[in-house]
């Protein structure tokens, strides 16, 4: 099967450029290690989407999205006026505005594990439109998606260098090399397309 922009092809294209018929109980689990690491490795404008979070009066915290990576903008509307939130870290938080501490209308943020935390602590309840960098659904649940599907090489390249030692193939790092290419490539190209005739934007975190 071709590298087709499916989970099943992209699976037979790694036992295929392993040269291991024996590896297909394994080969699921480098395609997680390497979701896992384009999670980490990537930012691009497709993966920016928009979800809408509600506080809860006298509570701090408020759970993200399950696939939020990171966070790109967060706004308030408050008297029929919107406005855009200050990050700060969780020391900053946590001295000028501590749990059980003042209530009112949020004007910060910051991250608690898989929660937002508001200061002060919302004295209502607020619908917050966020935008963020979302992380994308994994290929064993959704069997493709359009990283895969424009972009295989790094899918591939990458489950091919979380093979490692398991593998004993002289390629692995070559097969680095190459997967560290197509990010940077990929990363590189979203970047000055984003930016292109327009001024630098500062992300919050």
């Amino acid at each position: 099967m071709a590298l087709d922009g499916t989970y099943a092809g992209l699976q037979a294209s790694i036992t295929s450029w392993l040269h291991r018929s024996d590896m297909a109980a394994t080969i699921p689990d480098l395609v997680v290690l390497t979701e896992a690491r384009i999670a980490r490795d990537l930012r691009l404008r497709r993966q920016i989407t928009n979800a809408n979070l509600s506080t809860v009066s006298g509570v701090q915290a408020v759970p993200l999205p399950t696939d939020f990576l990171e966070m790109e903008n967060v706004a308030v509307t408050s008297s029929g006026v919107q406005r855009n939130l200050e990050y700060v870290n969780i020391e900053r938080m946590n001295v000028n505005y501590p749990e059980g501490g003042p209530t009112g209308v949020p004007g910060v943020f910051t991250f608690e594990g898989s929660s937002i935390l508001f200061g002060p602590t919302p004295d209502g309840v607020y619908v917050m439109p966020i935008y963020y960098y979302a992380r994308n659904s994994p290929l064993s649940v959704t069997p493709t998606n359009w990283l895969l599907t424009n972009h295989p090489n790094i899918y591939l390249f990458g489950a091919l260098a979380e093979a490692g030692d398991y593998a004993r193939n002289s390629s692995i790092g070559t097969w680095e090399q190459k997967y560290k290419a197509g990010v940077s490539d990929l990363q590189e190209a979203d970047d000055q397309s984003m930016f292109s005739g327009s001024a630098l934007r500062v992300r919050s975190v």
